[in-house]
């Protein structure tokens, strides 16, 4: 395995582990509270009931829309053809500029690895969606700066 393979690679791996962390994270919210409204149907407070059981009723709806993101997170992660490496940016490239270094997968934020900072960028993110566009091209702007592709692979 080459070097920006093996890199890649990497920042992959920490993605994933990102999207896999908040899954797990909103399950355990989910069954918090489900628990929750089975704790409060047991009650008979009347009023006091029944708006605790809307609240949980409500959060249990927050948390299903939140899931959805994060196994969408999951599936953006799967389109990622590991292993290519290519000149053209398109999902799942490294991109380095002379501003910072981009990996279009999903929005994981800031990575550390050996060192070297990433961003783990969406291609629906303002700089995902330019960068996305750019093809073979070696400058771009963005923000107002001017960015200098120093490789992407």
């Amino acid at each position: 395995m080459n070097p920006d393979e093996s890199l890649k690679a990497k920042l992959y791996d920490h993605c994933l582990e990102y999207a896999s962390g908040r899954l797990q994270s909103i399950r355990s919210a989910m069954e918090t509270a489900r628990e929750s409204a089975n704790d409060d149907s047991k009650s008979s407070a009347g009023d006091k009931h029944e708006t605790g059981r809307s609240m949980a009723q409500l959060e249990q709806e927050k948390l299903s829309g939140q899931l959805l993101e994060a196994e969408k997170l999951l599936q953006a992660l799967n389109h990622i053809e590991r292993g290519k490496t290519a000149s053209a940016i398109s999902h799942g490239s490294l991109i380095c500029t002379d501003k910072g270094n981009y990996f279009l997968s999903i929005s994981a934020g800031k990575l550390l690895i050996d060192g070297e900072v990433y961003f783990a960028v969406s291609p629906a993110s303002p700089i995902g969606a330019v960068l996305g566009q750019l093809k073979d091209q070696r400058a771009f702007n963005f923000n107002g700066q001017s960015y200098r592709i120093k490789k992407v692979c």
